[in-house]
């Protein structure tokens, strides 16, 4: 028995593909443009879904108080909801509000949550 070798035509090349830096930059962002797209779609999509839901919080939903001289977070929290955990009603004035730390002013108007002024 003998061995058949083939090969190609002798006039024939083969080459193989090489791409320059520039050509891999290319292909790797053509490549990721459907992702890129995707998921600036989910981030519009999911922002507009946030914000056109319900599960905000009411208009009258809250009553206000006004600091006074010597308050503090903490004084305010166990004066409007003596029942619950202080540390809970600061948290959730501080939220509502968007208060940065626990420094308040005397005059400064703060919302308090309507689960815990129903207790006041």
């Amino acid at each position: 028995m003998t061995a058949i070798a083939l090969s190609a035509h002798p006039t024939i090349r083969t080459t193989r593909l090489r791409l320059t830096v520039r050509g891999r930059r290319v292909l790797a962002a053509v490549a990721a443009l459907p992702a890129a797209a995707a998921l600036s779609f989910a981030i519009i999509g999911g922002g507009a879904a946030i914000a056109g839901s319900d599960d905000g919080a009411p208009a009258a939903s809250f009553q206000t108080v006004t600091v006074s001289y010597g308050e503090s977070l903490w004084s305010i929290a166990e004066e409007v909801a003596p029942g619950a955990d202080p540390r809970d009603v600061v948290y959730a004035i501080s939220r509502l509000n968007a208060l940065d730390g626990a420094a308040l002013q005397v005059g400064q108007t703060l919302a308090i949550p309507a689960e815990y002024a129903a207790d006041r």
